[in-house]
């Protein structure tokens, strides 16, 4: 059974009421849910159940297991409000769009880039690649151009490819269209501006972190 994920249709939605739909000891699943699991890179939401913490959330296939104390006295039926920390989202938000736009920047201008890996968390993004020498030297162009389309303040469109198989798109005109399954900003302005840092994570293998100054 898929639970409806309120979070693509509305990744502005800090508060909404579910229904449980099973409870197996600490683990419950809820018929709609705003709170964010895992996926893509992308860290899970934090947040409450009726004032419970959200420890876990954990996507597989179509559903989202929540783990909360023990003591939750939840039951099948149960009308359960869901919180979810929204500063922390919305800069988790901010920061992926951030590194969708670079990630889109150098496999757009840059000889066969080779994404190795991604992490979307509420201080900083990354994106590592197979890359060799300094990806430093990228970053005159990547700083410009991000701070261009970020400025321009462009529309996001974020929409299923797929419904049946819950895969999803974002979508800029004429800038790129990209499958992502990740919670997105309604309009680049949003992300304000950004610093970029280079890391070298092994032979080979370089890593751009990304964080919102402001």
């Amino acid at each position: 059974m898929a639970v409806a994920k309120i979070f693509w249709e509305d990744p502005y939605l800090a508060e909404l009421t579910a229904i449980v739909t099973s409870a197996n000891l600490a683990v419950i699943t809820v018929d709609k849910t705003i709170a964010f699991a895992f996926s893509g890179g992308q860290e899970s939401d934090r947040g409450t159940m009726n004032g419970c913490e959200i420890i876990k959330a954990e996507k597989l296939g179509k559903q989202i297991f929540y783990t909360l104390p023990e003591e939750h006295n939840l039951r099948v039926g149960d009308a359960v409000l869901i919180k979810i920390d929204w500063e922390r989202r919305y800069k988790i938000m901010r920061l992926h769009f951030a590194a969708e736009i670079i990630l889109e920047l150098i496999t757009r201008h840059f000889d066969s880039p080779e994404k190795i890996g991604a992490h979307i968390g509420a201080d900083k993004a990354r994106v590592d690649f197979a890359w060799q020498g300094s990806i430093a030297q990228t970053f005159d162009f990547l700083q410009k151009e991000s701070e261009r389309i970020i400025a321009a303040d462009l529309p996001v469109e974020s929409e299923f490819s797929d419904q049946e198989n819950e895969i999803r798109y974002w979508k800029i005109e004429n800038f790129a269209r990209v499958l992502c399954g990740g919670t997105h900003i309604r309009k680049t302005g949003e992300i304000g501006s950004i610093a970029l840092k280079r890391n070298n994570i092994g032979k080979g293998k370089e890593r751009i972190e990304i964080t919102l100054p402001g």
